[in-house]
């Protein structure tokens, strides 16, 4: 029996032990260790998921802690386990694995995908922040149209009670109170519900599945809408990657999004409205020679705003996804496209402003940049996200958030919201393709 340790991130971790682990009896798991999101280290994953083999749970501990956790106990490999990682970065840390002794594994779609007794539609990306959500949503209208019944599954974000979390389905917007939702959870999950579709997620994807599959709304197809830029924990049989031109070269140096973009059916190339056309054309080359098989979708997500008279002229904080700044990498998102479409007279700096858990961030991720990323991951962090917004000197606040964050926080000044969806752009269109996979899964002819 190998002795092991599993690196993650409180999501793809969780899910390799599920499907590969939990009940392996060549492997013992001796620890998780946590990194990228704050505050996961310290817990236990426990016995009531871990199963029969690990009557005491399993320990969490920080990533920095891995040399020595190897070290003490005798650990003989340590699988990688998160994704939205640079290649450097992955082998940075398989370098420390090695050096501590142990042997450093991946695992792939083989060993961790399950398969659905439904058709699967995968939505995965590149990177982070590429515009899965909306590439998501425009899957989802397109099959609803049709009068299919449409069950997404959103990638893991369990940061609460695990147990708890298990299996969660939202239908409205009191099933996010209920689940006591992060921001980051909710600026996933809200969007799908506001539209009318139910959508899952949890801890124990194959529990997940089978909730879904029975879903009492009923079923069709069932839709992954994936995170960060990992790849499907089902085994699609269609698979979307969306492909950001604003982070060139990143889809073929950033783990897992180079699996994504190699094992795709169709790639989207989004946000072409505001990308260079020479990052576009070099995107184009690296699809045509990693994936030439693949059908190429051009796209754009347009931005719509609710009040212009809050950004023209007016000295502005931008607020941005907080994942998508932090380990995205993005230097910008919908609300500075915004602000400068509609002629804000200045964007504020908030970095000087921002305290506790969100000047902590700025330290981790010192590229943010003049944005503030809306970091919610627990009650702490949601009081200083509210205390930093109080504290920048601006005439308005531009919310380029998926959620309106004045559910949230008390914004007091006066605030806009910017809205985007994917635009196709051109032939061919996720339409066709959606048809062919309708008439291939006979779908259409339960709708007869």
């Amino acid at each position: 029996m190998k002795r092991a340790i599993i690196i993650g991130a409180a999501g793809r971790d969780f899910h390799n032990f599920n499907t590969f682990l939990r009940n392996n009896r060549d492997y013992q798991v001796v620890a998780f260790t946590a990194a990228q999101i704050p505050d996961i280290d310290g817990r236990k994953y426990p016995d009531e998921l871990a199963g029969e083999l690990y009557p005491q749970g399993i320990p969490i501990y920080a990533e920095e802690e891995l040399e020595r956790l190897i070290k003490e106990n005798e650990v003989d490999v340590c699988i990688f386990s998160y994704s939205d990682v640079p290649y450097n970065r992955v082998m940075n840390v398989s370098a420390r694995v090695n050096a501590a002794g142990a042997s450093f594994m991946l695992l792939g779609p083989k060993d961790t995908q399950i398969k659905s007794n439904k058709p699967v539609i995968s939505v995965c990306a590149t990177r982070t922040g590429c515009g899965k959500s909306q590439t998501s949503r425009k899957v989802i209208e397109i099959l609803m149209e049709q009068g299919l019944k449409v069950v997404a599954i959103r990638h893991p974000m369990p940061y609460g009670d695990l147990l708890k979390q298990k299996v969660q389905r939202f239908a409205s917007l009191d099933d996010l109170a209920f689940h006591e939702c992060t921001i980051e959870e909710m600026e996933e999950y809200e969007p799908h519900v506001v539209r009318g579709n139910v959508i899952y997620a949890g801890v124990d994807y194959q529990a997940i599945l089978d909730a879904a599959e029975n879903d009492p709304d009923g079923c069709d197809v069932i839709l992954w809408d994936g995170g960060n830029n990992d790849f499907s924990f089902y085994q699609p049989d269609l698979l979307i990657t969306v492909a950001d031109p604003h982070r060139v070269n990143h889809e073929l140096s950033y783990y897992p999004g180079e699996v994504n973009l190699r094992m795709a059916d169709i790639v989207v190339i989004n946000k072409m409205d505001s990308a260079a056309p020479e990052d576009i054309n070099q995107l184009r080359a690296n699809i045509e020679a990693t994936n030439p098989k693949a059908i190429v979708i051009d796209g754009a997500s347009p931005i719509r705003v609710e009040d212009i008279s809050a950004i023209k002229g007016k000295r502005v904080l931008v607020i941005e996804d907080g994942p998508t700044l932090t380990h995205g990498e993005m230097k910008l998102g919908a609300g500075t496209v915004a602000a400068k479409k509609y002629g804000a007279a200045e964007i504020i700096d908030p970095r000087e402003y921002a305290i506790g858990k969100l000047a902590d961030t700025y330290r981790i991720y010192p590229n943010i940049g003049a944005l503030l990323p809306a970091m919610g991951y627990g009650e702490e962090q949601v009081k200083d996200l509210q205390a930093s917004i109080d504290n920048v000197p601006c005439d308005s606040i531009i919310i380029g958030t998926p959620i309106d964050l004045n559910r949230i926080v008390k914004i007091s000044k006066a605030n806009t919201r910017v809205h985007y969806d994917l635009q196709e752009i051109g032939d061919p269109t996720l339409q066709d393709s959606l048809e062919t996979f309708v008439k291939t899964h006979q779908l259409n002819l339960s709708k007869v």
